[in-house]
Order: structure tokens, then C-alpha cells, then sequence
């Protein structure tokens, strides 16, 4: 059992992990910001452009069932504006990646101690057989 809350401790402590968790709580604040932007003015202008509201219903037959359409609309509207601005952000993200690389390749590593050594030894027996 203690191999086991060991193995869990280690999986549920990784970097990734931790990453995805705090990226799924600022995704899900994210998210009701869009919501109240597009419900408190998106859906209010596009209301005073075309004249009508988008929080709709159609009645289906002499029942008290409903299509809620402007509903459906609100959420397509909702998703569009968070993938545009997950579009936007990798975007950002891919470039200062790019940036980052770049100076990555830019600059010329520094060889390891090893690597100092070797050539050191290779220059001496360069010499030697000279």
C-alpha cells in the first residue's frame, strides 16, 4: 500500500500534471468570462443591429416542449471567441518559443570538461608525432 501512495505522490506531484490542473481551472474562469461577455454584449448589439434577441425559443406543437435556439446560438458564439483567443495565445507562445530557440542556436555551447580534455590530449599527441 505504501508503494502504491508512493507511486500515486509522484504521479500526481509531476510537473505535467500540475500544469494540466491549474490549466483547466484558469480554462474554466476563462470560460465564464466569455460567457459573460458574449451574454452582456455580444448578444445586446447583435440584438440592436438585427432588432431581435438571441435568447429565443420555438414551441414545438401543443406542447410544452421547447427548441432553445438562442441558447445554442449563445454557446457557438462562446466557443468561437475562446478558440480565436487559443488561437491567438499559441500563436504567442510558438513565437517566443521560436525566439527562444534562435538564441538557443545562437549561441555556441561551452564544451564539457570532458570534451576539454580530449582535445587537449589529441593536440599532444598531434605534437608528439610531429
Amino acid at each position: 500500500m505504501k508503494k502504491f501512495l508512493k507511486e500515486f505522490k509522484e504521479f500526481a506531484l509531476k510537473g505535467n500534471v500540475m500544469d494540466l490542473a491549474i490549466g483547466v481551472i484558469i480554462g474554466a474562469a476563462f470560460g465564464s468570462i466569455v460567457t459573460a461577455f458574449t451574454e452582456d454584449f455580444i448578444n445586446p448589439i447583435i440584438a440592436c443591429i438585427g432588432g431581435g434577441e438571441i435568447g429565443g425559443m420555438i414551441r414545438i406543437g401543443d406542447t410544452n416542449n421547447y427548441i432553445n435556439w438562442g441558447h445554442f446560438v449563445t454557446a457557438v458564439i462562446n466557443f468561437l471567441i475562446m478558440a480565436f483567443c487559443i488561437f491567438l495565445m499559441m500563436k504567442a507562445v510558438n513565437k517566443l518559443m521560436a525566439i527562444g530557440r534562435k538564441k538557443e542556436e545562437e549561441a555556441p555551447a561551452e564544451p564539457s570538461a570532458e570534451e576539454k580534455l580530449l582535445t587537449e590530449i589529441r593536440d599532444l599527441l598531434k605534437d608528439q608525432q610531429k
